[in-house]
């Protein structure tokens, strides 16, 4: 298994100036220009996701759990992505927005399976829980943000991303990974 990637402040600093001139680039529709990174630690593969917010609402959230090129490449297609979140399509970023989106970038863990999904720990694991063909996400930060119990992380995820029945969690048919993230973001410290 892989491990975490542990980031500095200049690696952070570049991959959210990454994703914000993709995502530029995209919604202006200029031709995206950018050098590949000078730090080896940014070639490390690990999953992400991009998180895109206008005025503190959600406007787009994509990542993937597969840790398949470096990271810096990663944070480039979700960034990409994330102008494409099907929640959003009706409501597409626009370039008078620009100047008020915040980036936020979760660097993920691998992915951990676990017989004890009442394990994690609130505002510290996120969670992915599949059966199937149906799978859903919650970021460890949608814990604090929501402030949900554990039980309440387990079933919304459930219900409301995977298209399960709401205590599908306890279901053996049913498997639960929980995973950690490095989040940091635009306006962050």
């Amino acid at each position: 298994m892989a491990e975490d990637i542990k980031l500095n402040e200049p690696q952070k600093k570049y991959l959210l100036q990454l994703a914000r001139t993709i995502v530029e680039a995209k919604v202006t529709g200029k031709p995206i220009s950018v050098d590949p990174p000078q730090d080896a630690a940014l070639f490390q593969p690990s999953g992400c996701f991009v998180t895109l917010h206008v005025d503190s609402h959600l406007r787009g959230c994509i990542g993937t759990f597969q840790a398949d090129g470096p990271i810096y490449q990663t944070v480039r297609e979700m960034a990409q992505a994330a102008l494409q979140d099907s929640r959003f399509l009706h409501q597409p970023l626009r370039k008078d927005e620009l100047n008020r989106l915040v980036i936020e970038i979760s660097v993920l863990s691998p992915l951990s399976q676990t017989d004890d999904p009442l394990s994690l720990e609130l505002g510290k694991h996120g969670i992915y829980i599949k059966r199937g063909h149906q799978s859903g996400c919650f970021l460890p930060q949608v814990a604090t943000e929501t402030g949900w119990t554990k039980e309440e992380f387990l079933s919304y995820c459930c219900t409301h991303k995977a298209g399960l029945p709401r205590e599908a969690w306890k279901d053996k048919q049913t498997t639960v990974y929980l995973f950690t993230a490095e989040i940091f973001g635009e306006g962050r410290e």
